[in-house]
């Protein structure tokens, strides 16, 4: 009688613990996703607190503390989206684990940032609206507001999405559209605007370009040769050398013009010498690392790992010291107007502005960046070390092509469109390369029309794995190619950045002239 009186107690209370087990794995579930809202809302009254002790009592103090904290919010859009093209396909190509990834992006964005970070900038946004359209102080200050909002807004909505899209784009676009509502059409420069539009196509298809160029030779004189090591040991220094001077060149020409002017001829020097000795220094480094491997892929990922790391480095300090700008340029613009009343073509970015904003891009890098990060390096196209290698080495090359040439580009999209070039530069050497063919017949793998997928393992009719027989074409197409997909979201965010951006500016900067 007792067990009868007694279990459905024991039964009753074992469901109502049940339900508070759940109702606490739900809260909990609930109160991580709210750390990195909470954590940037915490960040974002920091900086309007560090901005008002450097500008309360000066006029127009409340404007400029609305201000550092717009900007702050546009730091943290930058640091969540752009910076995943430095350290992406380092992290997809496993060279590099996520959170040593933050690490490093984290300290050389913001020591590029502050180090070597633009110490003047342009106000109008190099040139998209002439000066003197927008003469009045007050006008001029809801134009950089209203673009910075618009902006910060447009790269939030990119970053939700999975798209990496410029933030010089999206910068321009918003003074533009800002710059039309204020003063009409012929305020803009289109024949500037023009050559940003150029760049939506001149980026991607030079860095594809460049990538897959690269990724040819590695294949061709590296991973298909009998001997792997000793063909490693032969190319990998030149490829590293050639890496090493493109940064230097790079480096020289986009990140160090706060610290020191170098010519031309003088770039040319730098990335000569620097191809020279590293050259010879890669000589020993390779031989030495290489010594008892394995002739086989995987041994030759190895050998890529370090140059990786290195690339991913040298790339987010120069990212930091170049586009901290997008997200303190404005800012500046606004300080200076409203401290000086007057409006001017250049001023000098205070350091407290460059703080905000080199804290703001590390900060939203570590908070929201891994969901970028994942699609730039592993969902667009499978990356290993030897293409990862071949998309940073192509981002430097790309921009030190266009700077000598004049062409506008986009490291966003250069970086992007070399993952691209890696992808479909793959699936047409899995499709049709004969010396590639005739090595797997010389190892005696079968081929079935696609051959190898590079990895020493045989494939099917698509290109796919053996593994993946009883697939769809599709799907194996989807796990190992290019996924369409996501090439045509990030394509269409691309082209719509600069109106989209236009559009919100516009709004704003009405509802701002309405309003106040």
């Amino acid at each position: 009688m007792a067990d009868t009186t007694t279990n459905p107690r024991k039964q009753t209370l074992d469901k109502d613990l049940d339900k508070l087990v759940h109702v606490e794995e739900a809260a909990s579930l609930l109160a991580r996703g709210l750390v990195a809202p909470g954590l940037a809302l915490l960040f974002l009254a920091l900086a309007t607190v560090f901005a008002s002790v450097y500008v309360i009592g000066e006029p127009r103090a409340i404007i400029i503390i609305a201000a550092a904290a717009i900007g702050a919010y546009m730091a943290l859009n930058i640091g969540a989206n752009d910076v995943a093209n430095n350290v992406g396909p380092a992290v997809g190509s496993r060279a590099m684990t996520l959170g040593g990834a933050l690490v490093i992006a984290a300290v050389f964005e913001s020591a590029g940032a502050l180090i070597a970070g633009g110490d003047v900038v342009n106000t109008v946004s190099k040139g998209i609206v002439a000066p003197e359209a927008v003469a009045s102080p007050s006008i001029f200050i809801g134009v950089m507001m209203a673009a910075l909002i618009s902006s910060a807004l447009w790269i939030n909505l990119a970053t939700w999405i999975g798209a990496p899209v410029s933030t010089t784009h999206s910068v321009v676009g918003g003074v533009m559209g800002a710059g039309i509502a204020a003063a009409g059409f012929s305020a803009v420069d289109w024949t500037v605007m023009a050559q940003i539009a150029a760049s939506w196509v001149v980026s991607p298809v030079m860095g594809g370009v460049v990538a897959a160029l690269f990724l040819a030779v590695i294949k061709t004189f590296i991973i298909y040769q009998d001997d792997k090591i000793t063909a490693a040991r032969r190319w990998l220094p030149l490829l590293i050398a050639v890496m090493a001077g493109a940064f230097a060149a790079y480096l020289a020409t986009k990140g160090l013009k706060k610290i020191v002017h170098v010519s031309a001829l003088g770039v040319t020097a730098l990335g000569l010498g620097t191809f020279v000795l590293i050259w010879v220094l890669s000589h020993f480094h390779v031989r030495r690392q290489s010594e008892g491997m394995e002739n086989r892929n995987q041994s030759l990922r190895k050998l890529f790992n370090l140059p990786l790391v290195i690339s991913a480095a040298l790339l987010s300090f120069a990212h930091g010291a170049n586009d901290v700008a997008n997200a303190v340029g404005p800012l500046a613009a606004i300080v200076f107007t409203a401290q000086a009343d007057t409006v001017t073509a250049e001023v000098a970015i205070p350091i407290w502005v460059m703080i905000i904003g080199a804290l703001g891009i590390s900060i939203g890098l570590v908070l929201y960046g891994p969901k970028l990060i994942r699609m730039v390096g592993e969902q667009i196209t499978k990356l290993n070390p030897m293409r990862a290698f071949c998309v940073a080495l192509a981002a430097a090359i790309t921009v030190i092509i266009a700077s000598w040439l004049g062409l506008p580009v986009s490291s966003t999209h250069t970086a992007v469109g070399a993952v691209f070039g890696v992808g479909f530069f793959r699936e047409w050497y899995t499709a049709r390369s004969k010396r590639r063919r005739a090595y797997l017949e010389r190892k005696g793998l079968q081929v079935k029309n696609g051959g190898s997928d590079g990895n020493n393992n045989t494939t099917g009719p698509s290109g796919g794995e053996s593994g993946d027989v009883g697939m769809s074409r599709e799907e194996i197409a989807r796990r190992k190619l290019v996924r369409r997909a996501h090439v045509r979201t990030i394509v269409a965010a691309w082209v719509t950045t600069v109106p989209a951006a236009g559009i919100l500016a516009a709004g704003v900067f009405l509802l701002f002239d309405a309003v106040l």
